[in-house]
């Protein structure tokens, strides 16, 4: 049988064969190597990869400051950038994927203020790529707005976002409190940046006149995106053109207030050297916000800003790049997972080692718990009690429900499993708060968002300035899953909790018709398929569910000749075309293993052939290499590879179905 990807494969007829010796020995060296990559303190961190345009975006950063040039950090950088231009000449959104226009716009940009000549062969190449695509008059808001900054663009190839908004009403249609935490964290300092317009000092007078078709001050029609439709996009572009006639004319001390506005909200939640969201976009408006308003940099403001901004940078011998968060939160908890596991049950040697790390882990994690801050999502659910925790190591406004829910199986895990665990009710508090706090915030159709409740006003999408249609964090199938499997793991059933059994129903509707479930936060039918599949095992659904049914035949249809699972990122597109197909990751091919098993599937012929594939791949480290993105910011518009991804996943399940083997179980008892 031979698939798109990857080597043939035994027939359905022939079991592929796989002891358990060889599955216990590349668990021990995955959970040794993982092991090995715990902090002193406890805690796991991996590396956190985006696209080019962060790296880029933090040259062109310090040069609007007009920062003395550190030229070994911006060769290393340089050097980051060349390796990541593709054969077809320009810079994808994530690895393998197709050229985009906005990230090579900015990589050449970035190239060119380093030192790069614009003769240089690979200068050539990029610039004839991205004339081809429509020149830098073709890329989106965000990109041009940065463009504006250094007067490569006109101030009306961006649409009119007034500081003035800072006094809109909460029932107003648009206000802060609508849109998503990382929307509201990067347009409260940008709306400062535009209204004052400052010009960046650019200190080596570097422009991009080279990559327009026609000069930028002769351009008219500036791109939309194809998300925004009618009658939405008449209303709000009409809106636009009137702000844009009246802005000129709006009372000083009117934008002076809002200015005012919106300044107080950074201040407030500047979160020390962790940064504004602890996302790199909010960070570097901040300080250009502050850089605008003559704030010197010797201002405690403006030093723990750049300090967090610094504290992203991965800087190695022979190059560097600039990360959009980091995630130690997530990581460690997921790690803790893949430890627990491998230590379960079916394994061969004592848990000491490995229970004694994992109980570090959750140590580290605990004081994480923010307990005294009524975050932003507190406008809309004011009365729940905080309880969460964040994905960044600081980020008290803005904890989510995801971390949350993966953080409290672990802890609840740990305390039912570990060697002397079910005597130690140190947890129960802090699942306690945590389950309160994330049945607080479920959404009225019954699934839960990642930061806020019922941030689902579509209609704010097509606002001009929204291109990239990321405006908004409602409840997805992958976020109520984790939730419906933390609720059911600790003990909740649909029969006895109306809320259990909204969600339950919530994912019931969101289920795809050929049987999977969207990935918002991984990549992505795979990603969501393995979270609800989970979900459904915890609450103990019939196995003959037709859902899970669905499911499961679904991820044996898709399955790579070579016996692993991959997906790309164009599964993204807007229109629902069904999975696409990419060569195999160990990341994904866990995931689909993790989700088989869930359902029940733990003797198919594909799970055979899934752990032969993660056993093969297994490199000398223990670990797996894994260059492709299989995590996701915004669909279509940023994505993301977890360093990480390759080093627990793997091991999870390999260890997940040395257990259920070993314990002559069909399905786990955990939630995840």
């Amino acid at each position: 049988m031979e698939g798109k990807f990857g080597s043939a494969v035994a027939d359905e007829g022939e079991a592929p064969g796989l002891a358990l010796g060889q599955i216990e020995a590349a668990i021990s060296r995955a959970q040794k190597a993982l092991l090995g990559q715990q902090r002193p303190d406890g805690h796991f961190v991996f590396e956190l990869e985006a696209d080019v345009s962060i790296p880029a975006e933090y040259i062109l950063f310090r040069h609007f400051l007009g920062d003395p040039a550190d030229a070994e950090l911006e060769e290393k950088i340089a050097v980051y950038l060349r390796r990541h231009q593709t054969a077809d000449d320009g810079w994808p959104l994530f690895a393998e994927g197709a050229f985009n226009t906005s990230s090579s716009v900015k990589a050449y940009f970035a190239l060119k203020m380093i030192g790069d000549s614009p003769d240089a062969p690979h200068m050539k190449r990029a610039r004839a790529a991205i004339l081809k695509h429509g020149g830098a008059a073709n890329t989106n808001v965000f990109t041009r707005s940065l463009l504006s900054l250094y007067g490569a663009t006109p101030w009306r190839s961006v649409p009119v976002m007034p500081v003035e908004l800072m006094h809109l009403p909460r029932w107003f249609p648009f206000h802060l409190s609508k849109i998503s935490y990382w929307a509201r964290t990067v347009l409260a300092p940008l709306v400062v940046v535009h209204a004052l317009k400052p010009k960046a000092r650019n200190p080596r007078n570097v422009g991009i006149e080279e990559l327009f078709i026609e000069p930028a001050d002769q351009v008219r029609r500036w791109p939309g995106a194809p998300h925004q439709t009618f009658p939405w996009t008449m209303i709000f572009g009409g809106i636009d053109h009137v702000l844009r006639w009246l802005e000129p004319y709006f009372p000083k001390r009117s934008q002076k207030r809002a200015i005012d506005k919106a300044v107080a909200f950074v201040t407030e939640r500047l979160n020390g050297e962790d940064g504004l969201g602890a996302i790199y976009p909010a960070m570097a408006y901040s300080a250009m916000m502050f850089h605008a308003l003559g704030v010197p940099a010797s201002d405690p403001r403006m030093i723990q800003v750049r300090k967090a901004i610094d504290g992203l940078l991965i800087i190695r011998a022979d190059e560097a790049y600039c990360q959009p968060c980091v995630s130690p939160v997530w990581d460690t908890a997921l790690a803790s997972h893949a430890l627990m596991e491998s230590a379960g049950a079916g394994a061969k040697t004592p848990g000491e080692q490995t229970g004694a790390s994992v109980r570090e882990a959750l140590s580290w994690l605990a004081p994480r718990q923010v307990l005294d801050v009524a975050g932003d999502w507190a406008t809309q659910k004011p009365h729940v009690r905080p309880g969460g925790w964040a994905f960044q190591y600081a980020n008290p406004h803005y904890p989510d429900l995801d971390d949350t829910a993966v953080v409290v199986l672990a802890m609840d895990r740990a305390a039912k499993t570990l060697p002397g665990g079910g005597k130690d009710a140190s947890y129960d508090e802090a699942i306690s708060r945590a389950k309160e706090w994330i049945l607080g915030l479920q959404s009225a159709n019954g699934g839960f968002g990642a930061f806020d409740a019922d941030n689902d006003r579509e209609y704010l999408n097509a606002i001009p300035f929204a291109d990239h249609g990321a405006l908004l964090d409602p409840p997805t199938a992958d976020v109520t899953a984790r939730c419906v499997s933390m609720l059911a793991q600790l003990g909740e059933t649909a029969r006895a909790n109306p809320a259990l059994a909204s969600a339950v129903d919530y994912l019931i509707e969101e289920q795809e018709e050929d049987g999977s479930w969207f990935g918002r936060w991984g990549m992505n039918y795979i990603y969501g398929t393995w979270s609800v599949l989970s979900a459904f095992n915890a609450i103990d659904a019939d196995r003959g569910l037709e859902a899970v049914q669905k499911a499961a035949a679904w991820l044996k249809r898709i399955q790579n000749a070579d016996g692993g699972w991959g997906e790309d990122g164009e599964s993204y597109a807007l229109e629902y075309k069904g999975y696409e197909p990419a060569p195999s990751t160990s990341s994904q091919t866990a995931w689909a293993l993790l989700g088989l098993m869930a359902a029940g599937e733990v003797d198919s012929q594909e799970v055979a052939k899934g752990l032969r594939y993660l056993t093969k791949t297994q490199a000398g480290d223990g670990f797996w290499t894994e260059n492709r993105f299989t995590a996701t910011g915004f669909p279509r518009v940023f994505y993301l590879r977890y360093h990480g991804y390759s080093k627990f996943f793997p091991l999870w399940a390999l260890a997940r179905y040395r257990n259920l083997k070993s314990g002559n179980r069909l399905t786990t008892q955990f939630g995840i």
